[in-house]
């Protein structure tokens, strides 16, 4: 095979608007509510910006509250659909800290989004090493504000995340995300944005 016409290699980046976002953020953000509002603060951006969705996370150490990694839903900027805001966050803390394991020599890192993973995200967080994960919420309304398909997430998943080691902390701020989701649904119905993942056919 000729392999001249294959592509070798993709990349997820965060936009370079997040950098200005960032700045008068602190490098230590001590509570869950400190760090779940920054992660509504990026969500609210990005689908204004035209990365993709309404979607971030953070990557912190659960004790002092470092943060580690940000990321933001970059689908729609960059043609890839495993562009989610968890993949990006913890894509970016592993190649941080030099490891697959976020959870190594005892480290006790934590994943903060602003709802309970998607369908792919699920799966990338019990596998990447986290001890925590903090949600927003979960349950219908993201899907039914936005449109967006989360796919076939187990009824039980915060348990299948529990009996792996990784505690689940639900509810933080949650009004908050489902804010942010509404200010994204009068988005796109005011512009026609691409919910990207909405089936019809």
């Amino acid at each position: 095979m000729d392999t001249s016409a294959l592509s070798h290699a993709f990349t997820i980046a965060l936009p370079a608007w997040v950098d200005d976002e960032l700045a008068d953020v602190p490098a230590v953000l001590r509570t869950r509510e400190e760090r779940m509002a920054l992660v509504h603060r990026l969500a609210g951006r990005n689908f204004r910006e035209g990365n993709g969705g309404p979607f971030a996370a953070v990557v912190a150490d659960s004790g002092s509250g470092e943060i580690v990694s940000v990321g933001v839903n970059v689908v729609l900027s960059t043609g890839i659909s495993s562009g989610h805001a968890e993949v990006a966050a913890l894509g970016l803390a592993q190649v941080r800290t030099g490891s697959w394991d976020l959870g190594a020599d005892g480290a006790r890192r934590e994943l903060v989004v602003n709802w309970r993973p998607c369908a792919q995200c699920y799966g990338a967080t019990l596998w990447s090493g986290v001890r925590t994960l903090v949600v927003a919420g979960s349950g219908p309304e993201l899907e039914e504000i936005t449109g967006f398909d989360e796919g076939p997430v187990r009824e039980d998943w915060a348990a299948q995340f529990e009996a792996r080691g990784i505690a689940v902390v639900s509810d933080v701020l949650r009004e908050e995300a489902l804010a942010v989701y509404r200010d994204y649904a009068a988005h796109v119905a005011a512009t026609g944005a691409t919910v990207y993942n909405a089936r019809t056919d």
